[in-house]
Formats: structure tokens, C-alpha cells, sequence
């Protein structure tokens, strides 16, 4: 066999390594690309089924990238006065929130003393019940043994 015959041999083996790659990348292409179709589609049906999950998960995924990245400190110059500003308000929004349930509370009159007052009431029904039950389980079992 001569050089050149062996150089054409090995020129159509690479040309059908070659192709058998193209049609192997181009059949991984079409099956991401599908799936990736897929995954869109699930993740739009899961979102419409559930979109405060999604939030409070991109939420979590957000905290948890922003609490492992370090940040520069031109970030910190640039975002210290905004998380100031943003715990102020989230502290101030929480403290009015507590302030209102509290007043609402009130006025359907579930206070502290009027929550320990019912549950006295409760607790006094409760043992005035449990006694009555005795004493009828007793008076019938004393008319049962004198019969």
C-alpha cells in the first residue's frame, strides 16, 4: 500500500469521525433544546400554580448568592445608605404592623386579661362539669348496688 493510499484511508476515517461528531452534537443540540422547551413550560405551569413559592424561593436563592459573593467596596459605598434606609423602613413598617394587630386585637377584645379570663371560665367549666360527671357516676353506681 502506498502513502498516499494510506493518507486517503485515513483522510475518510477522519471525515467519518467528523460526521459521526456533527450528528452526535447536532442530536445533543435538538435534545436540549427540548428540554430546555420542557423545563420552560413546567416552570411556567409552576409558577402559575404557585407564584408566592416562586417568589419566596427566588427570594431564599437571592439571599443565599448575595450572603456567599463578597462584595466590593465600591458596593458597600454605593449600597450601605440603601440598606440603611431599606432596614429603617422595614423596621418602622413592622412596628406599625405590630401597633395595628394589637389595636385590632383590642377592640374585638382579645386582650391579655380578657384571654386569661376565659381561659379561667373555661377551666372552672371544665372542673364544674368534670365534678357534676363524678357525682352522677357515683349516685348511679350507689342506686345500682342498693337495688
Amino acid at each position: 500500500m502506498t502513502t498516499e493510499t494510506q493518507t486517503e484511508q485515513q483522510a475518510d476515517r477522519l471525515r467519518d469521525k467528523l460526521d459521526q461528531g456533527r450528528e452526535t452534537a447536532s442530536q445533543a443540540y435538538h435534545d436540549a433544546k427540548d428540554k430546555a422547551g420542557e423545563l420552560a413550560h413546567k416552570t411556567a405551569r409552576t409558577m402559575e400554580a404557585n407564584p408566592l413559592g416562586i417568589l419566596v424561593g427566588g427570594l431564599a436563592v437571592g439571599a443565599i448568592a448575595g450572603a456567599l459573593i463578597p462584595r466590593s467596596v465600591r458596593e458597600k459605598e454605593l449600597l450601605s445608605p440603601l440598606g440603611k434606609k431599606l432596614g429603617e423602613a422595614i423596621r418602622q413598617a413592622t412596628q406599625a404592623a405590630r401597633e395595628t394587630g394589637l389595636r385590632e386585637l383590642e377592640q374585638a377584645g382579645l386582650t391579655k386579661d380578657a384571654a386569661k379570663d376565659r381561659a379561667k371560665t373555661l377551666l372552672d367549666d371544665v372542673v364544674k362539669a368534670a365534678s357534676t360527671a363524678g357525682s352522677a357516676a357515683a349516685k348511679a353506681a350507689t342506686n345500682k348496688t342498693t337495688d
